[in-house]
């Protein structure tokens, strides 16, 4: 049930005609209470939709008592024309649902640059579809109404001590980090106030979507809202608690890295042994973001020497002439030079592993990205025909 999982929540997925296959393109997640806890964060890239620029307003008083959610068009790029499209997108919803307007978060997902009456119409009349097929069976159905490119949909749940998260994730593709790369809603019927929700969602965030890099683009849409209903009426532990939202924020990332566009290859980067988790975490996104390296993966050739080259060009603190590096548990690199043969090592499997050891620290990281192959160009070669 993805989002309707915890106690307090009801959801839908319906399809209003913003996508020409006829599927399911909006959805809507609702918290029913007592409590209305929200907190989201944002991709950091300048350039940002009209959604995201309507809901960091909105979450400025940390209560959100629902999240609109269209794939089919970006809403962005599309002018005053597109920001009053989300504002009377909140507005209907808040109508219908009757609550405040600045308390619904919207987020939109699609191709940048196009917006009409047409679209508009459209999403106006899908929140009210969804709104009227509202259910606390509704989760799966909505997590599907948000794919764009996407293969599957993407859910996750946990069951604490009293307590349940739940969460829905979209992406294929554009999955780099600042602050999440993805459209994700995430729930809980935990007792949670403003300041615990933003605080436990950015440590998870941090640790999960923000360690994913698929390839290196960001995107103009990206938000992940933790929304607390607080319906179980139990107070969780901190420490327990984080750590089951890192979790199910995890689950959501890798299955967002294994439904990347064309991608043929899932790599996990461990960088183990550095100075700081920051120096981790610059040394394993150098080797994500390096074309050579992941078209090496793409032809199943551990080209060790691709690995160094591109943690070379960080400021992070070791000796590139110390470094060990190991793929698939085949150390092919010690000491900054040649140790076990190539032809150990065996990259036909999808997973795939690299080990970074800097030798330096006791801090580490990991970071997760995918190949370049043939058909990611072919998928984003003709995005928008």
């Amino acid at each position: 049930m993805s989002v309707t999982a915890p106690r307090g929540f009801e959801a839908a997925g319906v399809a209003a005609g913003l996508k020409a296959t006829g599927k399911p393109d909006v959805a809507v997640v609702v918290n029913r209470g007592p409590l209305k806890t929200g907190a989201a964060v944002f991709t950091s890239n300048r350039a940002k939709a009209n959604p995201i620029l309507w809901s960091q307003q909105a979450i400025a008083d940390g209560v959100v008592e629902a999240v609109v959610l269209n794939s089919g068009g970006a809403n962005c790029f599309t002018g005053p024309f597109g920001f009053q499209t989300t504002h009377q997108t909140a507005e209907r919803a808040a109508e219908l649902l009757g609550v405040s307007a600045g308390d619904v978060l919207v987020c939109s997902t699609g191709l940048i640059g196009t917006g009409d009456e047409v679209f508009r119409a459209k999403v106006l009349a899908g929140t009210a579809e969804a709104i009227a097929t509202l259910s606390a069976d509704g989760g799966d159905d909505a997590a599907h109404a948000i794919m764009t490119t996407d293969t599957v949909a993407k859910t996750s749940t946990l069951a604490g001590d009293g307590w349940t998260i739940g969460g829905m994730a979209k992406g294929a593709g554009m999955l780099a980090p600042g602050l999440a790369t993805m459209l994700v809603v995430l729930t809980t019927d935990a007792v949670l106030d403003a300041a615990q929700a933003d605080a436990h969602l950015r440590a998870a965030t941090r640790v999960s979507f923000d360690r994913l890099d698929s390839d290196g683009c960001m995107s103009t849409n990206d938000q992940v809202t933790l929304m607390a209903s607080g319906a179980s009426g139990v107070e969780p532990d901190p420490t327990a608690f984080r750590a089951a939202l890192a979790e199910v924020c995890t689950s959501l990332a890798i299955q967002l890295q294994c439904d990347a566009e064309g991608a043929s290859h899932d790599i996990s980067i461990e960088v183990i042994h550095a100075a700081s988790e920051d120096d981790a975490v610059e040394v394993g996104r150098s080797v994500a973001r390096n074309n050579l390296f992941k078209a090496a993966v793409f032809g199943n050739d551990p080209n060790w020497g691709r690995v160094l080259a591109a943690i070379g060009t960080t400021g992070a603190d070791f000796d590139p002439y110390a470094v060990d590096v190991s793929m698939n548990g085949v150390r092919v690199c010690s000491d900054g030079g040649p140790d076990r043969p190539r032809d150990e090592v065996d990259l036909t499997p999808r997973a795939t592993h690299v080990l970074i050891d800097l030798k330096v620290g006791d801090a580490s990281a990991t970071v997760y990205t995918n190949d370049l192959t043939h058909d990611y160009v072919h998928e984003n070669s003709a995005y928008a025909s």
